[in-house]
């Protein structure tokens, strides 16, 4: 069976993840990609094909977010290389990764979910047009002005201060910043500007309080609710996620109330990480991601819950139905850190990737920056210099571990 696996940069999630499930799934990958070369690097480092570990691999490069492209190029495959699945863990793929699906006749997600999902606008006008929550927000188009947009939003929108400003198809808090009134909405769309010329931009409500995460997994008949995070963002005006803590259970009436919300958005196939804030009974939803939760997270859930998580969600996209009971642990505590760069420089120190157990703990450090590289202050996760997994059953003892290592340890950033 072949898997066409969508990918646009390396990740650990498709590296270490995705590719070793799809190995011991026994299938044959054809990766298709904009940057063939980083792909064929990140597969022979992490051993290409040794021993099983990774499948026979195909990167083929492609303009991956033309879905004319996508489709031509695995038409010209062959019957040989016809898909049995089409996937991408890409948070920019992920439209063009189910209309694939939908034009080979396989199976997948809805094109629309993946696409209202992305759209940050849409995100918001889904939800309020099922009446599941309203979060004010009002959108900034390519070629529209910033003065207007920002006295629109204040005044005949009435948009509340301080608001959140982002990317409408934006990851991982790049250029998602805080503004305390209309001229600092002005400035900062204009400086997101400059660095994304003719990018949509949205400005909604700033949502306080507790910052977590629902991780699901669904076959299109079940959705299992597979685990929620607490999340330590860094200090305003930025949104750069330090540490996550797994919770004993997803907490309720939260997860019911976010649940709710990605059935009115149409989500229920495959893997999907949620963001939300709870207020009250609440749960206010930040984002969706219709993908794995990233920056090994994925893989911790993996270790903690003790289930082949990544084979699991290639299955979902081969056809298969889950099981009722996935026979995920229970007793599992994990803490995700991330060491983050304060300044921008060379990072001249830093320690090596390393794995340890001790009293019950397993610590799995793994460098994201090697020394000698150079970097400014991105204030996003470009800024990770390094991230700490820490697994067992006992969360003091997580903790203690956690902050001895890093006490331990030294990261220098020189000018």
């Amino acid at each position: 069976m072949r898997l066409h696996l969508l990918a646009l940069n390396p990740t650990d999630s498709v590296t270490d993840g995705f590719l070793p499930a799809a190995a011991r799934l026994g299938l044959d990958v054809t990766l298709l990609t904009d940057q063939p070369d980083a792909h064929r690097r990140a597969y022979e480092e992490a051993g290409g094909g040794a021993a099983g570990a990774l499948p026979a691999l195909d990167v083929v490069g492609c303009d991956v977010r033309d879905i004319r492209e996508v489709v031509g190029r695995i038409s010209r495959g062959g019957p040989r290389a016809r898909p049995d699945a089409v996937f991408t863990n890409s948070d920019h793929l992920q439209t063009q990764a189910a209309l694939a699906a939908g034009y080979f006749g396989l199976p997948g997600k809805d094109w629309k979910a993946a696409l209202r999902t992305k759209n940050k606008a849409e995100l918001r006008r889904a939800l309020a047009e099922a009446g599941a929550d309203i979060v004010r927000s009002v959108e900034l188009g390519p070629g529209e002005d910033v003065a207007a947009f920002a006295a629109r939003a204040a005044l005949s929108e009435g948009l509340p201060f301080p608001c959140v400003v982002k990317p409408r198809e934006g990851v991982a808090s790049e250029d998602v910043v805080l503004a305390v009134d209309a001229d600092e909405l002005a400035a900062r769309c204009r400086e997101i500007r400059a660095r994304r010329p003719g990018a949509a931009l949205v400005a909604e409500e700033y949502l306080d309080g507790p910052l977590h995460t629902l991780e699901t997994l669904g076959d299109g008949h079940v959705l299992h609710t597979l685990a929620a995070f607490r999340t330590r963002l860094s200090p305003l005006p930025h949104f750069v996620e330090e540490r996550l803590e797994l919770l004993p259970a997803p907490p309720r009436p939260h997860s019911d109330r976010v649940l709710a919300q990605l059935r009115a958005l149409g989500v229920g196939f495959g893997v999907c990480h949620t963001e939300y804030v709870a207020q009250g009974d609440r749960a206010r939803l930040v984002e969706v991601n219709y993908r794995a939760i990233g920056d090994q997270c994925d893989l911790l859930l993996a270790d903690v819950l003790d289930i082949p998580l990544f084979a699991h969600i290639l299955r979902t996209h081969l056809g298969e139905r889950l099981p009722a009971d996935l026979g995920a642990r229970a007793d599992g505590r994990a803490r995700v850190e991330y060491v983050c760069a304060g300044r921008g420089g060379t990072l001249e120190t830093a320690p090596p990737a390393s794995d340890s157990e001790n009293d019950g703990v397993r610590l799995v450090y793994r460098p994201l920056r090697r020394t000698g590289e150079a970097h400014p202050l991105y204030r996003t996760n470009r800024d990770y210099l390094g991230v700490l997994r820490a697994t067992g059953t006992d969360q003091g003892r997580i903790d203690r571990a956690v902050e001895e290592f890093l006490a331990t340890r030294r990261w220098e950033i020189v000018s």
